[in-house]
Order: structure tokens, then C-alpha cells, then sequence
């Protein structure tokens, strides 16, 4: 009889543990290489930027405290919707599983990136015109480290490329009005100087500051009269140039006469707060919605947003920037709070 117990009892184990093993294997394990981010390891398995938040769920144990990966570590992957796991852990065929994406070629994001997966329609209806600061004959901010130089005009737009990248993922209309035709999106910390970007459709840049602005400011105007009636947002992105000592977060400007504006800067700021308390739980986040009387706010005729991502100067805020997952993190952020902003005035 208690040889028969033991034996009950060892089926019962076996069968729990099984089934533990099950569940676990209706997610793919693949190994942290250098250079991998949550970000890269996801783009590599040909998984969407938006299941971030569901790996860092799975393999919480096993990150690093600000969620990075740890070479030769392990992580489960997120299954993607339609590939056939379910809940019960058995796998199913399900009616739209074997549906392709559909996809547009964009030249401008790359040859890595110029396919863009179209994900969704939840912007549809929505125009964005992008503008990443200076460029052309004006880098914008400088800063030193290990031995380059780093210019603000070529991280603002390696950036504002992913921002356009997501926003036309999700179905918006986007126009980029600084535009490099040979960068896309550059991946690795450094991210090389030039002095060819140009005013859409294909504008030489001045290199006198009012013109400069002049110009964006025309562009957009006119694309804006042609869309008239539809959401239009501006959004432009700059990277801050302070003080060594002095760590800013990211914060964002409207116009004083824009509630409309003040809105679109409340819905960002709130999604950064809410992203912060995620992913670094703790830290706190300080960044700040205010008004300023700015050429590109004060002139432009669509609902404007100025966003500044960090001191380019301080090494904390430098991370931001010359990580290539933090650049992405940013664009995703934006994308997210732009999102809100779109939903909350349909």
C-alpha cells in the first residue's frame, strides 16, 4: 500500500511539474549577445517595439536594475498575437494567424528600417509634421565623449526618424520637414556629424537662425492649409545644452495661447511619468509642461509641441541619447503619448 501511495504521489508531481514545463515552452528562449537591448532583442525575432513592456514581465528575475540585459542570460520572448499559443497552452490555429502584415517602403528610415510594418489604423485621420532641431549648417549643442564629438542635430533626428517610423506603423500621415536622405536610423552610440540635411520636400538650410525657422515655419504652413480640417500636430525636438552638473528630464513647451497645445504636452508628460514609474521604479520623474514664447510655437499654425530630451552635457542625460534603446525608448514614449493626445480629441 505505501508503495502504492509513493507511486500516486510521484505521477502527481510529475504531472504538475510537466505541466509547468508546458507553460513555460509556449515561449521562445533565445541568449543575450553584446550590444543587445530589450529593443534590439526584439527586432531581431521580428517582434513588434510594443511587447517591451510584456518581455520586461517574463524575465523580470533575470534583468538588471534599470532592466537591461545581462550577456549570456536567458530570456523568454513574448508570443505575438495570432502565432498560435493561447492562454490554455495549447496551440491553436487561429483564423487570421497565417495574415501578413502588410508593409511600405520609406527610403528615408534606412535600408535596415525602410520597410514599415503597418500595424494598425489608430491614427488614421492624423498628420504630424516633425521637426528635429538645427541641422544643416548648425549642429545645435555639442558635447565631448570618448574622444568624438556628438552633435544635437544628428541625435534629435536619428530619434524623430523613430518617432515617424512608429507614428506611420500606426497609421498616421507623417511629414518629416528635417530630412537627411543617405542617415535613416543609425544604431550603436556614436552617431557620425554631417552638414547635408535639408528643409522638406528638398530646401537648402540657411545658416542664419531666423531663416532657418522661417523656412520650417513656411513648410509647415503650407502643408497645413492643405490638410485643413484634419488633427494636425507639430512636434519639435531638440536636445538641451546646460551645465555639466545640471540633469534635466524630458520636458515640454506650448504655446501660452494653445489649450489645445497644453494638452498635447499634459498627455506626453503624463505617459513619461507612467513609463518612468515602470521601468525605474523609484527614480521619480521631473519633467515639466510650461509655456514659452519660441518662433516655431508662436508662428506655426498647427497645435504645437517643443520637447527637449536632455542635457546633452551631463553624463546621465547623455545615456539618453547615445544608447541605442533609449533612443527607441524615446520614440516609443512619444509615440504612446502622442497616441493618448489623439484619442483624447477625436
Amino acid at each position: 500500500m505505501q508503495l502504492f501511495i509513493k507511486y500516486i504521489f510521484s505521477l502527481i508531481f510529475l504531472f504538475l511539474f510537466a505541466g509547468q514545463v508546458w507553460a513555460q515552452t509556449d515561449h521562445k528562449q533565445v541568449t543575450a549577445e553584446k550590444g543587445d537591448g530589450i529593443y534590439n532583442l526584439l527586432r531581431k525575432n521580428n517582434l513588434p517595439l510594443h511587447y517591451v513592456d510584456e518581455f520586461i514581465k517574463l524575465n523580470k528575475a533575470s534583468l538588471g536594475p534599470s532592466h537591461e540585459l545581462i550577456i549570456g542570460k536567458k530570456y523568454f520572448l513574448p508570443v505575438a498575437a495570432g502565432s498560435g499559443a493561447t492562454a490554455g497552452n495549447k496551440p491553436v490555429i487561429e483564423e487570421n494567424s497565417s495574415k501578413v502584415v502588410p508593409t511600405a517602403t520609406y527610403d528615408i528610415f534606412g535600408e535596415a528600417y525602410k520597410k514599415v510594418p503597418l500595424e494598425s489604423t489608430v491614427l488614421s485621420g492624423a498628420v504630424y509634421y516633425l521637426v528635429s532641431g538645427h541641422g544643416g549648417p548648425d549642429p545645435g549643442a555639442i558635447a565631448r565623449y570618448n574622444g568624438r564629438t556628438l552633435c544635437e542635430d544628428e541625435y534629435a533626428y536619428d530619434i524623430t526618424l523613430r518617432l515617424a517610423r512608429n507614428l506611420i506603423s500606426e497609421g498616421a500621415l507623417v511629414y518629416m520637414i528635417t530630412r537627411d536622405n543617405n542617415d535613416g536610423i543609425r544604431n550603436g552610440w556614436y552617431l557620425a556629424p554631417d552638414k547635408d540635411e535639408k528643409c522638406y520636400p528638398n530646401l537648402t538650410i540657411p545658416i542664419n537662425q531666423n531663416s532657418r525657422l522661417r523656412q520650417r515655419k513656411d513648410v509647415v504652413n503650407r502643408l497645413y492649409k492643405k490638410h485643413k480640417g484634419r488633427y494636425q500636430r507639430l512636434i519639435v525636438i531638440h536636445v538641451d545644452s546646460r551645465s555639466r552638473g545640471e540633469g534635466i528630464d524630458v520636458f515640454f513647451y506650448h504655446d501660452r495661447r494653445s489649450s489645445s497645445g497644453k494638452k498635447t504636452c499634459l498627455n506626453l508628460l503624463e505617459t513619461f511619468d507612467v513609463k518612468y514609474n515602470t521601468h525605474q521604479p523609484g527614480r521619480g520623474y521631473h519633467g515639466t509642461v510650461s509655456d514659452r514664447n519660441l518662433y516655431m510655437l508662436k508662428y506655426s499654425w498647427p497645435v504645437a509641441t517643443f520637447i527637449e530630451l536632455g542635457n546633452i552635457n551631463h553624463q546621465r542625460d547623455l545615456k539618453r541619447f547615445i544608447i541605442e534603446d533609449n533612443r527607441q525608448a524615446l520614440a516609443n514614449w512619444l509615440t504612446e503619448g502622442l497616441m493618448k493626445d489623439f484619442h483624447n480629441n477625436k
